[in-house]
């Protein structure tokens, strides 16, 4: 091929100041997110430990996130990697999103992450159940219920559905009313809030769905029983240190704003991190002071050309949600691809930029929108890769969880393969 939908470019030094340049960022997510010709990954935990977990709030996140970085899987490989050899596995982490994750960065998220949610989601838990009257102790109580659920779901098997949990545990079937007395009310089934805090406090993890891939109603196990090894363990501020350390990796260079908001932590945690790494900060061509490993300032596999390329990422994909600061590749097409809440749909992206959206159709077609020219080389290549991706998708009908402007213009009929003016 030879299109290409930006400019060439590496890290340039002016006397002792490194300036990255965007050219160069574009190349380091091409390669690192396996996205361009020649860089995918081998495998499903491969690609899931290169771009620091899969995004699973929505579960069609995490097969599409796969398909586009791994040759040749299929939802079938998907599904083996996390069902049968339980390579992957899904977890409140970063923002108290869920991500999927293998093993060893499980733990990572684990320690470094899910204590504060923990502690958080405990205290409001407890709080709601004594002014509930559930019981005048509300630590008491989530103790108690927790513990039977545990054993409800050994007596079940090891494995277990709420449903298949609540005959065994009376309380599940209670109503805890979160905000009570004000205009945010809001009664919740304790069967649903008991399973979220046993999840981040490490004591079960969600396994396979009821229903096909596109379902989130899963069932729940035990770490030691579903995994053979428990996901607590690790000391707090050494993961955290691993974690941003991981981070730099694949998404580096980066603000502290990116990194505050892609961790969810505060500066103070943050600067912690950083401090047990070898950084640098660079000058970022578009503006701004980043942070990178002072290993990766000027990496020998920049140095390697890279083939253009055009990739349609699935809504909430870990490239898309990588940073705080998007307007470096997003350019100015924010308004149309996310959500009110900051929620980005599906995309399109040529040469490490987005410049459009696409959806399926109810049909099962998946069609696409530009909100630039990118050429007609270009545009062909996008089309490709849409009719690749209906291929793969097949008989299922894929619906983001977070839908966005654009591609809800698209599902209703929107004429599909056009470029348009941004909104």
């Amino acid at each position: 091929m030879t299109w290409s939908c930006h400019a060439t470019g590496r890290a340039s030094t002016v006397g002792r100041i490194v300036t990255i340049t965007l050219a160069d960022r574009r190349n380091r997510l091409a390669r690192r997110h396996h996205l361009a010709p020649g860089t995918r990954a081998i495998d499903a935990p491969t690609a899931a430990n290169s771009v620091v977990g899969l995004h699973g709030s929505d579960p069609v996140t995490v097969y599409l996130s796969l398909a586009a970085r791994v040759n040749g899987i299929d939802v079938a490989g998907v599904d083996a990697a996390m069902y049968d050899d339980r390579q992957l596995i899904r977890l409140l982490g970063m923002r108290r999103t869920v991500f999927t994750a293998p093993y060893d960065l499980a733990r990572i998220i684990q320690a470094s992450c899910a204590p504060s949610l923990a502690a958080t989601e405990r205290r409001t838990l407890a709080k709601a159940i004594v002014d509930g009257e559930m019981d005048a102790d509300g630590d008491a109580w989530l103790n108690r219920v927790g513990d039977a659920a545990l054993t409800a779901i050994d007596r079940l098997g090891g494995e277990a559905l709420a449903t298949e949990i609540t005959p065994l545990v009376p309380q599940f079937s209670s109503k805890i009313v979160l905000g009570r007395g004000t205009k945010y009310e809001n009664p919740l089934a304790a069967s649903s809030k008991i399973l979220f805090l046993l999840a981040v406090e490490g004591h079960v993890v969600r396994t396979r769905p009821r229903g096909t891939w596109t379902s989130s109603l899963y069932r729940w196990s035990r770490p030691e029983t579903w995994l053979g090894a428990p996901l607590l363990g690790l000391d707090l501020v050494d993961a955290e240190r691993q974690l941003i350390e991981r981070w730099l990796r694949t998404y580096g260079p980066g603000t502290m704003a990116d990194l505050r908001w892609w961790t969810g932590w505060t500066l103070t945690r943050v600067k912690r991190a950083l401090a047990g790494l070898h950084t640098v900060e660079v000058d970022l061509e578009h503006g701004g002071t980043g942070v990178v490993l002072a290993d990766d300032i000027d990496p020998a596999d920049l140095a390697v050309p890279i083939e253009p390329w055009v990739a349609l990422l699935p809504s909430l994909d870990p490239l898309a949600m990588g940073w705080t600061d998007r307007d470096w590749y997003v350019g100015d097409h924010r308004a149309p691809l996310f959500d009110y809440s900051g929620n980005i749909g599906p995309t399109v992206w040529c040469d490490g930029r987005i410049v459009g959206a696409w959806s399926q159709r109810p049909s099962g077609e998946v069609v696409f929108q530009l909100l630039e020219d990118i050429g007609a080389s270009a545009t062909a290549a996008v089309g490709i890769e849409a009719a690749r991706l209906q291929s793969w998708i097949g008989d299922a009908r894929v619906s983001p969880r977070f839908p966005t402007p654009l591609q809800k213009h698209l599902t209703s009929g929107a004429v599909p393969g056009t470029a348009v003016a941004n909104s």
